[in-house]
């Protein structure tokens, strides 16, 4: 089953999206401001979703900023900004926040199916063209030293060093081709 959250603080717009796309055959889950999405995307008790429809103008946190966490954080699923705000400048600040899609309210909800397809299409394709390769453990322990990807650290005789993500990709990148 093809799992969506949808991220919407005008209730009856968001009771009428899971209708319509539950009838399509989707599992939907709401969302109604961006904590809530955050917390539900990146959170601990976190699911794994398929696709994410995000309004912009939430209260509190906004979408851009959501969506910008979101990849911040290493969470790719692919994001369709649905808003009222259709400038150029905010649909290129969706693009540049992560957003995959963009669809200005009002919208045709046939419009908005045929991009949630296209978007879960071109996500099935290139999971198909990835060669499948086996969850990386952890962390990595030579000698008395030790590396935690998931932390971002680099632990060494009992100090700890923090490592950004571009240390811990070249580190990665030398462990997995040593010699």
């Amino acid at each position: 089953m093809t799992h969506l959250l949808i991220v919407e603080d005008e209730l009856d717009l968001a009771a009428g999206l899971r209708f319509n796309l539950e009838q399509e055959g989707y599992v939907v889950d709401l969302a109604e401001t961006g904590e809530d999405a955050l917390q539900m995307l990146l959170g601990p008790q976190r699911k794994d979703y398929d696709l994410v429809v995000l309004d912009v103008m939430l209260p509190g946190i906004s979408g851009f900023d959501v969506a910008e966490e979101m990849r911040r954080n290493g969470q790719f699923v692919p994001i369709l900004m649905l808003t009222a705000r259709g400038h150029s400048e905010d649909v290129l600040k969706g693009f540049t926040a992560g957003a995959d899609d963009y669809l200005t309210k009002p919208f045709e909800l046939e419009i908005l199916i045929a991009r949630i397809r296209g978007l879960l299409r071109r996500g099935e394709w290139l999971r198909a063209q990835s060669p499948a390769q086996p969850p990386e453990p952890e962390k990595f322990v030579f000698g008395d030293k030790s590396v935690h990807y998931d932390l971002l650290e680099l632990h060494v005789r009992g100090e700890i060093f923090k490592l950004t993500v571009m240390e811990m990709n070249v580190l990665r990148h030398l462990i997995r081709n040593a010699g």
